[in-house]
């Protein structure tokens, strides 16, 4: 909705916003953008009488415990009759699919799908565009630090966007994504995630095939090769030229990789036809890259062109992001990352690219320290709790926030025995830390929201300790 906001203001339009708990980097993006933002959902706000209400998915008609509604607002914008949309049906109709002094014709649209890496990879799409002169508009779930912004409008025709398959509104319970009907269609991954709205991974299955449904038949399905999720999904009908990418896609001309996830050569058909060498880790990436080169090339950006500009890739903020080191005394730093990994296959892939990073550089005896709270619906609804052990196995040490959990973390992280400890708050989990901290040990902070500014608050107490 942030990113809704950015276009619509650089559209030309007066924007304000509401919500609560509204935490960087957003909320300094839109700030930084002259958009005010609005504590809560009181009534009060009609008052600002816009020409209609763009409405985010958190918004809900439920009540609190005195019967009284939990967003005054929305009430009374049902109540009065106003004009109001969601976000992805407004993002559809003033830009993706109308025309604009920005671009000169119909806008050719690129939508990265997936349950992880969706936001690193319409990163890594928008960036190799951009590098290839085609100044894309885009829309990221996230700040890539290439832009420093997670949203244009573009001058070009090509619009980048991260194609969510969480419900569009309560007024739609469609994906968001089958509202941006892409002529470049890229399927990540897919597994079950979303249990508050979907009762099993086939009932996602099914919205990613609607969202093929879309795609025309000059368009381009770019789909990961090892995924049999993705294999249903083609096999319900596909209309479009399919591109694989990963291991097994050279034997339909699909593209694979050779090499170290950070010095690679791009296969194409099991030609090598580009190598990058980038600052970027991890096998999850080098997947991520793969697609994004094999969307590019749809609108006719040679992959060895894409693969010089991943050279040039710096990341989305709070992908392993260092958010500060601290110089111990007795030598060693300790150095503290924000994550945005929540789901268990995500903190698995973020603590073993780490480790691999580690491993390559020769720190094999540097300590991993996951420090998580299972915030996302999906975690907190305790559906994947029996994962979260084999996520953190190459973690030394794992901490857990459990505040406000109806399920026993304590319990669900016992197989990993001392390796792991539980706090109820914070300041708990803040003591838990320090105590185990030494020097050269990795701070590994995972959570999709602001984590209680907990990367701040380590880093003020490591550095009285080491002082």
């Amino acid at each position: 909705m942030g990113g809704l906001a950015a276009l619509a203001r650089e559209a030309g339009h007066k924007v304000t916003g509401c919500d609560t708990g509204v935490y960087p980097p957003m909320s300094d993006q839109l700030r930084g953008l002259g958009i005010e933002l609005i504590e809560g959902y009181g009534a009060d706000q009609m008052a600002l009488a816009p020409d209609v209400f763009v409405i985010g998915n958190v918004v809900s008609r439920a009540l609190l415990p005195d019967g009284s509604p939990r967003y005054p607002l929305m009430e009374a914008i049902l109540n009065s009759g106003q004009p109001y949309t969601s976000g992805p049906q407004w993002l559809s109709g003033h830009v993706l699919h109308h025309p604009t002094h920005h671009a000169t014709g119909p806008r050719h649209v690129l939508a990265v799908a997936g349950t992880h890496g969706k936001t690193t990879t319409t990163a890594m799409l928008a960036w190799i565009l951009e590098c290839a002169g085609l100044q894309p508009g885009f829309l990221i779930g996230g700040v890539p630090l290439n832009f420093g912004v997670s949203a244009r409008l573009g001058a070009g025709n090509a619009f980048v966007i991260e194609a969510d398959e969480y419900d569009t509104a309560f007024f739609d319970k469609r994906s968001k994504f089958v509202h941006y009907r892409p002529r470049t269609a890229v399927l990540n991954n897919l597994e079950f995630d979303h249990a508050d709205i979907f009762d099993d991974l086939a009932a996602i299955e099914r919205q990613f095939h609607h969202l093929i449904r879309t795609v025309p038949s000059q368009g381009r399905v770019v789909v990961n090769a090892t995924e049999a999720s993705l294999q249903r999904v083609l096999a319900q009908g596909c209309w479009s030229e399919q591109v694989p990418f990963g291991d097994g896609a050279a034997a339909n001309g699909g593209f694979s990789a050779q090499g170290e996830p950070d010095d690679f050569q791009v296969l194409k058909a099991g030609q090598a036809v580009a190598r990058v060498q980038w600052r970027v880790s991890g096998l999850h990436n080098q997947r991520n890259a793969l697609a994004a080169i094999a969307a590019a090339e749809h609108l006719g950006v040679a992959p060895a062109l894409a693969a010089q500009a991943l050279a040039g890739f710096e990341n989305v903020k709070r992908r392993m992001e260092v958010r500060g080191v601290v110089h111990c005394r007795n030598g060693g730093d300790i150095t503290v990352y924000d994550d945005f990994a929540h789901h268990p296959t995500a903190i698995h892939t973020t603590v073993d690219g780490l480790r691999r990073q580690l491993d390559a550089a020769g720190n094999t005896e540097q300590r991993i320290l996951a420090i998580f709270e299972p915030r996302s619906n999906t975690m907190k609804l305790g559906a994947m709790t029996a994962q979260l052990p084999a996520s953190l196995a190459q973690a030394s040490l794992s901490f857990c926030h459990a505040g406000g959990l109806d399920w026993d973390a304590r319990a669900a992280l016992a197989p990993l025995g001392e390796r792991a400890q539980v706090a109820d708050d914070l300041a708990q989990l803040l003591a838990q830390v320090s105590a185990a901290v030494r020097p050269g040990d990795h701070l590994l902070c995972m959570s999709n929201g602001g984590f209680g500014g907990i990367h701040a608050r380590l880093l003020a107490a490591l550095q009285a300790q080491a002082a």
